[in-house]
Parts: C-alpha cells; sequence; structure tokens
C-alpha cells in the first residue's frame, strides 16, 4: 500500500517534531555502480561513501532509496498544494519580537507613502519632475510592502506558515516585477537629477512631461518584462518533498535551494539577469554621480557646492540602501552564515527600505 504522503499544512509542533530540517545541498548524487574485485569498495564506491557521510543526517535520509524521504519529482504531472515559509519559527520570542516591530514599519510606510501621492498631487508647487518620479517610487513601494508584508506578519503572529502554490506564484511575480521595476526608476531618478545639477538651464526643456510619461511608461513594462523569465523557470522546479522555504517570502534563491535537482541554469540565470539588472543598472547611476560630482566640484562658491550635494544626497542614499541589500541576498556565497543572514537582508529590503524612502525624502 503507498505511503500517504503529508499535507504541508501542519501545526508548528508536527513541523519540529516529524521533519527532519533539509538544506539546499540535499541532492542526490549518482552512486557509482558494483565494487572492484573481491569485493573491495572501488575508488569511485569510496568517494561516494565519504561524500554522503560529509553530509548532515537529514540529508543522508533524503539519499535513501525507497525512502519516505524521496523527491517529489512531478512524476504524476501535478503541482505541490503549497509551501511551508519556515521563517524563524523555531524562535517564537524572536517572531514576536519581528511581529510588532514589523507593524510599526509597515504603518509608517503606509502613511509616508501615501503623504507624498497625496502632496505631490494637490500642491502645484511639487508637479516637477522629481516628484512625478518620486510618486511612482512611493507607489512601487506600497505595492511591493503590500505583496509580501501582510501575510509575513499573519506568519509571525500563528503557527500556520503555509501558503498555497497559487498564491507563491503570484507573490514572486509582483515581487520581481516590482523589484525590477524600482531598479530601473532609480536609475531615471538618478538621470533627472544629473540633468538638474550638469544642464540646469536645459533642465526644464529636457524633463518636459511628455518625456517623464515615456519613463514611467518604461519603468512599469521593465517590471513586467523583468518577471517573465525567472519566475516560471523557477516555479516549475521539482521541489523537494517537504516544501519548506527557509524564507519569509517566495524568492528565487530560497525556491531554488529547496529543488530537488541540479540547478546549475537557474543559478546561471540569476547571475545573467543580476549581473544586468543589479550591477549594470549601479554602474550607470555610479556613473552619473561621477560626472555631477565634476560639475559640483567646479562650482565656485562653497554655498553652491553645498547645495548641489544636497539635492542628489537624498536619492543617493536609497540607491545605496536598496542596492546593498539586494546584491547580499542575490549575489552572495551560498554559505550557511549567508543563508541566515540572507533573511535579515530579505526584511531589510522588503520592510525598512520602503519605510525610508519617505523619511529621507519628506
Amino acid at each position: 500500500m503507498p505511503e500517504q504522503q503529508t499535507h504541508p499544512r501542519m501545526s508548528r509542533t508536527l513541523l519540529n517534531s516529524v521533519f527532519l530540517p533539509m538544506e539546499s545541498h540535499c541532492w542526490s548524487p549518482e552512486a557509482p555502480a558494483g565494487t572492484s574485485e573481491g569485493g573491495k569498495d572501488s575508488t569511485e564506491n569510496r568517494k561516494h561513501r565519504r561524500k554522503l557521510e560529509s553530509m548532515p543526517v537529514e540529508c543522508r535520509l533524503h539519499n535513501l532509496s525507497g525512502s519516505r524521504w524521496a523527491l517529489d519529482t512531478y512524476a504524476n504531472g501535478t503541482i505541490p498544494d503549497g509551501f511551508i515559509l519556515l521563517g524563524f519559527s523555531d524562535k517564537p520570542r524572536l517572531e514576536m519580537t519581528l511581529f510588532v516591530t514589523v507593524s510599526v514599519f509597515y504603518t509608517v510606510t503606509l502613511v509616508g507613502n501615501a503623504t507624498i501621492i497625496l502632496l505631490s498631487h494637490l500642491d502645484p508647487h511639487l508637479h516637477t519632475p522629481i516628484h512625478f518620479f518620486l510618486t511612482h517610487l512611493s507607489i512601487l513601494d506600497l505595492c511591493l510592502t503590500a505583496s509580501c508584508i501582510p501575510q509575513m506578519l499573519v506568519n509571525f503572529w500563528g503557527s500556520d506558515k503555509t501558503v498555497s502554490y497559487l498564491g507563491c506564484a503570484v507573490q514572486l511575480y509582483i515581487f520581481l516585477g516590482l523589484g525590477a521595476a524600482e531598479r530601473v526608476l532609480l536609475l531615471i531618478m538618478a538621470f533627472d537629477r544629473y540633468m538638474a545639477v550638469c544642464r540646469p538651464l536645459h533642465y526644464a526643456v529636457i524633463m518636459h512631461p511628455p518625456l517623464c510619461h515615456k519613463l514611467a511608461f518604461l519603468v512599469w513594462a521593465s517590471g513586467i518584462f523583468g518577471t517573465l523569465v525567472p519566475s516560471p523557470t523557477t516555479m516549475k522546479l521539482p521541489f523537494c518533498h517537504h516544501h519548506r522555504v527557509d524564507d519569509f517570502v517566495c524568492e528565487v534563491p530560497a525556491l531554488i535551494r529547496l529543488a530537488c535537482r541540479d540547478t546549475h541554469i537557474n543559478k546561471l540565470q540569476i547571475s545573467v539577469i543580476g549581473a544586468v539588472f543589479l550591477m549594470g543598472l549601479l554602474l550607470l547611476i555610479l556613473v552619473s554621480y561621477g560626472r555631477r560630482a565634476q560639475a559640483v566640484l567646479a562650482i565656485p562658491s562653497l554655498e553652491g557646492r553645498s547645495k548641489a550635494f544636497r539635492t542628489c544626497f537624498s536619492h543617493l542614499v536609497v540607491v545605496f540602501l536598496f542596492y546593498c541589500s539586494v546584491t547580499a541576498v542575490y549575489i552572495r556565497p551560498r554559505s550557511h552564515f549567508s543563508q541566515k543572514g540572507g533573511k535579515f537582508l530579505s526584511l531589510f529590503y522588503t520592510v525598512v527600505t520602503p519605510t525610508l524612502n519617505p523619511l529621507i525624502y519628506i
């Protein structure tokens, strides 16, 4: 009689007492066939045995043939019912602290970004290109936080850590799309500040309303195209049977760690996308700041230089906070320390950065 599969919805006690933790490196190495003459292990067999022995106990159980911990390889063409977002489920007190902290930050995010949107719309003096783009940044931050923080708070508060497969897929699409759009928007805001500092007499002519609207359309279009490749390829991976995601949200690195097959192509895909959408855009932003620094240093008066630096400082702070945290999560060594530290970095750019944006600009 086939064994009954355990549904991912379960209490925390059952999670901690029944399922053995499986890390992302619990892949199944191919065992060499047969032994050498005299019944002694061949060199390949000894290497294979040492590889298994070097794994944690849970990974060795994971590689046992016919084990109930075997992989869910979609052999029957089905998809998982859902996932379990672990977060810090092994630290209940920390979860309660994070629940209060994230709730406060989320409230400030909602109030601050909504205030920026209203003021930019109602005050005629704020009908400028930079405030137009700042409004879109606030909208992006509101959508980004709404896609993950409410569920994060539910997970912190209760013992039910599950999310449906469809909910995880939708969250991944929205999360990646809005993240890609925000990176392009930060580049456009850097271009706007470059024109304001280096071409002040031509600024109003160049940054005219039709161009601003076209750039805003480019921002949202980049978000759509930025999620078309990594999201489907990630959600089509064969995930381990326990379906436990070691993160707060459904992110690509955490889901790839859950995959039970060789994910070299997926990791290469992340590296290429990260090089283009992270390092490439960041390089362009830094180049624009270098050009602005040259123009500011050419200003004869100290007061003029100070005013020019202040106009760009707030945007540079936002770029630094956003890019450093995202880059550390998506482009970092795969180690136990970085995996745990990545959770706090994920909290930073999903909770803290959207809160600081309105405080920095207001």
